[in-house]
């Protein structure tokens, strides 16, 4: 699991421990208590101790909403075992109550309804003039092209028989590389497309002016669907119904504050309804 890139768990779907074991149910943060929020302590645009994270953000206006106190539950997600190894130690175990950033509809924890869609992206310079419209489109073979590992656009660009001639990017494994480098690459010119998700170097591209971004769109030339678009959403243990339950509702009624948060910190949105939350997410 890459934690920039929270929608390869979608694909790999595996958990690190192989029991079934939850701990025992607890209710819902109370108002007054305290709001244990699962972060990384330095891994930006996420999350880092500093609070300049989007996640940290995020964390801050829905422990404000639930009249709670935020604390926050530190723990690397490029660890040994990944991010499903590092949810285990500490959501799974009951040492933090949620988590800010999960792919909807995830099944190792709970998840509540979606709050933003973003997608995976071209990345480029501008004024090259590449006419990049999904990964089918012509001109991206004869490019040189970047890809983060381990993510739905490798299993695309497989598909296509494009992987072997392009350039795997560890980005948030183990390595803990900055999704910076990506960005480096095509302004350097050792790739001249990268594709990568985009949350991940929204707040990064204000540093780039030279570089300019195409959202690459769900396909299904290939004869079967594939994603590139995800639904977004927050994340409890799977017996946490209670807290589920308030976060949905702290969702439905102030969606639009927290996408003009995400798009504060650079996150662009996708198939989204600003004035009554996350708009049909059925054909992603």
């Amino acid at each position: 699991m890459k934690y920039t890139t929270p929608v390869t768990m979608l694909v790999t779907g595996a958990l690190a421990c192989g029991c079934m074991w939850l701990p025992p149910a607890h209710a819902a943060v109370p108002a007054g208590a305290t709001l244990k929020v699962c972060a990384d302590p330095g891994y930006l645009p996420y999350s880092d101790r500093d609070g300049k994270g989007f996640e940290n953000a995020i964390a801050r206006f829905v422990a404000g909403k639930l009249g709670a106190k935020l604390d926050y539950v530190w723990g690397n997600t490029r660890g040994h075992g990944g991010f499903s190894e590092y949810l285990a130690r500490n959501l799974d175990n009951g040492r933090c109550d949620v988590v800010i950033d999960m792919p909807y509809g995830n099944e190792e924890e709970l998840t509540t309804n979606p709050y933003y869609v973003s997608s995976y992206v071209f990345v480029f310079k501008k004024g090259k003039g590449y006419d990049l419209r999904s990964l089918d489109s012509p001109e991206l073979r004869k490019l040189k092209v970047g890809y983060e590992s381990e993510t739905p656009i490798e299993t695309g660009l497989q598909l296509r028989g494009m992987v072997l001639k392009a350039r795997p990017f560890d980005v948030g494994g183990n390595s803990g590389t900055s999704p910076r480098s990506v960005l480096d690459a095509v302004q350097n010119g050792s790739i001249d497309v990268m594709i990568t998700w985009q949350p991940s170097i929204g707040a990064f591209l204000k540093d780039y002016p030279e570089l300019t971004t195409v959202t690459v769109p769900n396909s299904r030339a290939t004869g079967s669907p594939e994603m590139y678009s995800f639904p977004m959403s927050m994340a409890v243990r799977k017996n946490d119904q209670a807290l589920k339950t308030r976060l949905d509702a702290l969702i439905k009624a102030h969606t639009p504050q927290l996408q003009a948060i995400l798009q504060r910190h650079g996150v662009e949105m996708a198939g989204t309804d600003t004035a009554g939350g996350v708009g049909d997410t059925a054909g992603l």
